[in-house]
């Protein structure tokens, strides 16, 4: 949180803790992932009476981790892939900090290299700190940027990537493509394939069905919006072990009561919210924060007939998600070369997205790697329809293009989490996506896939909408909420801004 231009949220006034009030407020939690988590704590902090409902058997969600047991008889962790805790993510951040006050859960990495098919290489180490100097050193040092392809650029239609404005962006792009809006402004296709296509699948979607708006919003978060600059951080260890067992035992002193292993099944609104879960129980309630993935929040909301009304009910069913990924996690006999890094993204080697040296980073897999003499590689595949079967034999055939040296190993072990369960984040969405607030008062929602009017996306998302729907059942129940934080909701440059807004009709056009 080293960005002088970082925004801050207020606050909600209230009183500062339930116990001043007649009665304490009951909230059921559904879900158990990041929103989830920040709901509870922004809920719980305030003297709120929290149930946190989980349909697995762990928490983090889409970031948890659990254990697993190998044909060797070792015990491995295991987790959905390789995440980026970037410093921007601060109310993600101040979560965290709520179990490690100091983050030393996390770790920075040092670079993240992207390479391309023709083996052109692109880095983020060593780019300057403030914006727009970021981003025009790494195009002019990128061997897939020229200078000539800087002056061949439209500048005038261009405006919007270096003039965001949150929530206005989306008005003038989303109905835009991000690949069309590339080539209109004449962005060169090597970089292109290189960097931007990263970006774009990095929302498990590709360019040609990625809504522009979320491009240049994404641009915004991590390069012209924002001092804290595209390097990030890691947890040391499985999810579980480096961050959720250590929230959950904060959220348990708070008195916290979890329920995993547990789905809901519908929510019933009388006098009071009445939750209904697969077990046979059922939790009353003066509010309820669903934050579910989108087929989980679909699901529930179909399941109860009392909730919402009409159009927001129809929002919720239009929800919809990304393609299937794929993660392949191999426990190799032998070490990879010491000079790979950990993070590698890929472009032109489809469906190869990613490689991570897992053992180069996270504790339980670097003592995996000490003790056998081998290596724990993550292979992704963001966006990768089709049979799964055939996405894992290309991932093993273009890791062995690029890692030559794991051509001759034997694989001791491996997993394979294919899943088909993030938001879908496709041009003209965001009109529909519903928000934070629900027709009804005491029901709120969180998510990575909700709507929000700031500029955060993926796991940053998912935490400020968790702390949102807390900030607003507080103020239900008259209580004091949580300030929150963001990078700056519209482009730094006053004369970027105003070629923005001149360009806006050639977009439209």
């Amino acid at each position: 949180m080293t960005d002088r231009r970082m925004e801050t949220l207020a606050a909600p006034a209230g009183l500062p803790h339930a116990s001043w009030l007649s009665s304490v407020p009951r909230t059921v939690v559904v879900g158990g992932g990041i929103a989830g988590l920040a709901a509870a704590t922004g809920l719980a902090e305030r003297g709120v009476q929290v149930d946190v409902v989980e349909r697995e058997a762990y928490l983090g969600g889409r970031v948890g981790g659990w254990t697993e047991e190998l044909d060797d008889g070792s015990t491995v962790t295991m987790n959905r892939g390789f995440h980026a805790f970037f410093r921007q993510y601060y109310n993600l951040r101040n979560l965290l900090r709520r179990a490690d006050p100091g983050l030393s859960m996390l770790a920075p990495a040092t670079d993240y290299p992207l390479v391309d098919a023709d083996g052109r290489q692109d880095t983020f180490r060593g780019l300057p700190r403030t914006p727009p100097l970021n981003a025009l050193v790494f195009a002019l040092r990128s061997p897939t940027f020229r200078l000539r392809d800087l002056v061949r650029i439209n500048a005038r239609a261009a405006a919007p990537l270096a003039a965001v404005s949150v929530p206005a962006i989306y008005g003038l792009l989303d109905d835009t493509d991000a690949e069309t809006f590339l080539r209109h402004i004449n962005f060169p296709d090597a970089a292109r394939h290189l960097a931007f296509e990263v970006f774009s699948r990095s929302f498990f979607t590709e360019p040609s069905e990625l809504s522009a708006a979320e491009l240049a919003t994404m641009f915004h978060i991590y390069f012209l919006g924002s001092s804290e600059g595209l390097i990030f951080d890691v947890a040391v260890d499985d999810f579980a072990i480096a961050l959720w067992n250590p929230l959950r035992a904060y959220l348990d002193s708070l008195g916290v009561r979890f329920h995993t292993g547990v789905s809901v099944e519908s929510v019933r609104r009388g006098q009071e919210f009445e939750v209904h879960c697969d077990d046979g129980s059922r939790l009353t309630a003066d509010g309820v924060v669903l934050a579910t993935d989108t087929g989980g929040l679909r699901a529930v909301v179909d399941g109860s007939p009392d909730l919402g009304d009409e159009p927001w009910r129809r929002d919720v069913a239009g929800l919809r998600t990304a393609a299937p990924f794929t993660v392949l996690r191999l426990w190799l006999d032998r070490p990879v070369d010491a000079d790979r890094p950990a993070f590698l993204g890929v472009g032109g080697h489809p469906p190869l997205d990613n490689v991570s040296v897992v053992d180069a980073y996270e504790h339980t897999a670097a003592q995996w790697a000490e003790r056998t003499g081998g290596s724990v590689l993550e292979l992704h595949a963001y966006s990768a329809p089709g049979n799964g079967e055939e996405v894992c034999k290309q991932l093993v055939e273009r890791m062995h293009e690029l890692y030559p040296e794991t051509a001759g190993a034997r694989v001791v072990a491996q997993r394979v989490l294919r899943r088909e369960d993030c938001p879908r984040f496709g041009p003209g969405d965001f009109a529909h996506r519903p928000t934070v607030v629900t027709p009804d008062p005491g029901l709120v929602l969180a998510g990575d896939g909700i709507r929000i009017d700031l500029p955060v996306a993926l796991m940053e998302r998912a935490a400020t909408t968790g702390w949102v729907a807390a900030n607003r059942l507080l103020e239900h129940y008259g209580l004091g909420g949580h300030p929150l934080y963001s990078v700056p909701t519209r482009g730094r440059s006053n004369t970027l801004r105003r070629l923005a807004i001149a360009g806006e009709g050639q977009l439209r056009t």
